[in-house]
């Protein structure tokens, strides 16, 4: 531990958006000029920024809470399970794990601090300098996620995050703007929109006219998109519920402005599922929106989540969610088996599933669109895509890349065979070899004339 500059530790757990809260505090403690320790012994203090979305995630951040209380002693609570109360109305973590120095919940980074200060008093003031105008971030230099608002306005059966991080809070349009270019300046070579609902921005703003470097522009999902556009950097668009005026950004992807990549919770297909799930959009002609999407941008990239095993799911309902599945050829698909969340209401629909059920209904759903994926991919070979580098391995010629098909860590790779060297956020144009269940084989379309002009 430090004796003279305070060292604070981070486990962050959970979704980008509980990244991003992470990335605020680290920003702001830089500021005032607390240094950030890489392991629990390096740290006077350790802050855990916990998820608390499934049975799963929350038994994830108990574990992290207690082993970083073995480790190091000090620990303070944030995030969505610090946000939870017993039913008996206290502290879900205080309640389990009374030793920690302090509890709060989500997009609370003011309440972090304090605590921080109180058990951890303020170094000297540092000068400016040491944090950068787009703050400290925990992802890759060249890609970055950017939070546009935080809270939802719908109350899905199966979801307690309204409950935890409130009703939807869009963020100023100007503020949004900054930000990215702030992380273009840094050298981010691309922008991963996030939020609890991206498409419902600004709704509670009744999309107020705002300004972004002086322009006069609209609290909305249309503009915000027009302004990324500018920056001339891959921005692409996450958790996009599908209302009517989604149908209004994919010219903006034909055109280039974003990338053609779309993240849509769809979770079911049928009706009777849908309404029990209470899901937003629910009515909408899915499979009709999809192939209007195609007809205007052919090559948008179309990914999703499903649920499996909802209560009272029958097998004839599964089935027709197979159907929906095999239609609408979506090219990235995630499947859950459904999981109960303490205080969810889908927890008072009659007709639970078994565990095996469940996980059955899963593994066959993933089956279905593992083929359709094998199939998609397979269309690829030939084709001439532009990449963007995330590593290199140079000892064994590979450059791991993704398309614009591809996002961080949830979607496939794109591996480059090269003799070149190439750099993290480098954008290489290849030619696609080979194609396996997620991803692809390529090389630089220069390949050739790379070799034969530098022979071994």
């Amino acid at each position: 531990m430090s004796d003279a500059i305070p060292v604070v530790g981070f486990v962050s757990l959970g979704c980008p958006k509980a990244l991003v809260d992470t990335e605020r505090i680290v920003t702001e403690l830089r500021a005032r000029g607390y240094r950030v320790g890489r392991t629990y012994h390096d740290a006077d203090l350790v802050i855990v920024n916990t998820c608390g979305f499934i049975d799963a995630a929350v038994e994830e951040s108990l574990q992290a809470i207690s082993e970083a209380l073995a480790e190091n002693g000090r620990v303070i609570v944030c995030g969505c399970l610090g946000g939870r109360t017993d039913v008996d109305g206290s502290n879900y973590v205080l309640k389990r794990l009374p030793k920690v120095l302090g509890v709060t919940g989500p997009d609370s980074t003011d309440e972090v601090l304090q605590m921080v200060e109180a058990h951890l008093p303020r170094p000297h003031e540092p000068w400016g300098e040491l944090v950068p105008n787009c703050g400290v971030r925990l992802t890759p230099k060249h890609y970055a996620y950017l939070k546009i608002s935080e809270g939802c306005n719908h109350h899905c059966a199966f979801c307690i995050i309204p409950n935890l991080r409130g009703q939807l809070v869009s963020r100023p349009i100007g503020s949004i703007v900054t930000e990215a270019e702030n992380l273009k300046a840094a050298g981010v070579k691309e922008l991963l929109v996030i939020s609890q609902d991206t498409a419902a921005y600004g709704v509670d703003t009744r999309y107020s006219l705002q300004f972004a470097n002086g322009r006069p522009v609209r609290t909305r999902m249309l503009d915000l998109c027009k302004e990324l556009g500018r920056l001339g950097i891959w921005t692409r668009l996450h958790y996009v519920y599908p209302y009517p005026h989604v149908d209004d950004i994919i010219p903006l992807m034909a055109e280039g402005l974003v990338l053609p990549y779309l993240d849509v919770p769809f979770q079911h297909a049928h009706p009777r599922v849908l309404k029990a799930m209470k899901r937003p959009a629910s009515a909408e002609k899915n499979l009709e929106r999809i192939a209007a999407w195609r007809a205007v941008c052919p090559d948008i990239t179309i990914r999703s989540t499903f649920i499996a095993g909802f209560p009272g799911e029958t097998e004839s309902e599964f089935e027709y969610l197979l159907d929906f599945l095999r239609e609408a050829r979506l090219d990235r698909v995630g499947c859950f088996a459904y999981s109960p969340v303490e205080g969810a209401q889908a927890n008072d629909i009659p007709g639970a599933l078994p565990d095996e059920v469940r996980e059955e209904r899963r593994r066959r759903f993933m089956e279905v669109q593992e083929e359709i994926s094998r199939e998609k991919l397979r269309e690829k070979i030939g084709r001439v895509e532009q990449v963007i580098v995330d590593e290199m391995d140079d000892e064994n010629g590979l450059a791991i890349c993704r398309t614009k098909a591809d996002a961080p860590d949830i979607d496939g790779k794109c591996y480059v065979e090269t003799l070149q060297h190439f750099e993290p956020g480098d954008f290489v144009d290849v030619r696609i070899t080979d194609s396996e269940e997620h991803d692809l084989v390529a090389e630089p379309t220069n390949e050739a004339e790379f070799r034969a002009a530098n022979p071994q």
